[in-house]
């Protein structure tokens, strides 16, 4: 049983899709998979559950910004996923190069496109442009955006990540997580959600190897095959 279906079990939502406030104290004993300790990934705006409810929450009894109850106040009416832009995020990366080729160009292969990094579309936080964030988005060239679509929609297919030792000289698949795709994490983790971040992550992660290991073993890891 996933966490959705367990927490629908435990709220018994109406035929409005309508439930009563369930405490964060009641997520014991069978309902113990539900306790929030990683920012309730079951229930943030990407979560299967907000795609179909209106999921609310309580936090004005405990201090802090912590969850007290959540309740479902009916089924969600948005009919699919806004993809409109921020003025404002489109100019900041507008005039950028490409994250994943580095290229800028006037072609239909290299003019910029502004990607939206999570490619299954369906944080509704990210679909309101009141709420979008810079960090939701990166600069992508046409080439490089039209691979990345066609991989996000076999990973929404399987739910298999894409792995990025799949370009030569890449040390690692991911950059947080592995290849099973699950809500908690989200896409996080995917060299095609952050290329950036993944090469971040990979110096401060190969550094820290090669300080404990020869520079054959970095080199193993680099070209595995040479």
């Amino acid at each position: 049983m996933t966490k959705t279906e367990l927490f629908l079990r435990l709220a018994k939502p109406n035929k409005n899709g309508e439930s009563r406030w369930v405490s964060v104290k009641e997520f014991i004993g069978d309902y113990s998979d539900l306790q929030l300790g990683n920012g309730g990934s079951w229930c943030r705006a990407s979560s299967s559950l907000s795609k179909k409810y209106v999921v609310e929450f309580d936090k004005s009894k405990s201090a802090g910004n912590s969850i007290d109850a959540i309740r479902l106040n009916g089924f969600r009416k948005e009919s699919s996923f806004n993809q409109a832009i921020k003025k404002e995020i489109k100019d900041y990366y507008k005039d950028q190069r490409c994250v994943m080729l580095g290229v800028k160009g006037f072609s239909e292969n290299t003019k910029i496109e502004i990607d939206h990094k999570d490619g299954r579309k369906d944080d509704w936080r990210v679909s309101n442009i009141n709420t979008q964030r810079l960090e939701d988005f990166q600069p992508l060239c046409k080439a490089a955006n039209d691979v990345k679509r066609q991989i996000c929609k076999e990973c929404k297919l399987s739910n298999i990540r894409w792995n990025a030792t799949n370009i030569k000289g890449n040390p690692y698949p991911f950059y947080e997580g592995d290849e099973i795709y699950t809500e908690e994490l989200g896409c996080k983790g995917c060299y095609q959600y952050d290329p950036v971040e993944y090469r971040k992550t990979c110096v401060r992660r190969i550094t820290k190897e090669a300080s404990e290991n020869t520079s054959d073993f970095i080199m193993k890891k680099l070209y595995p095959e040479e």
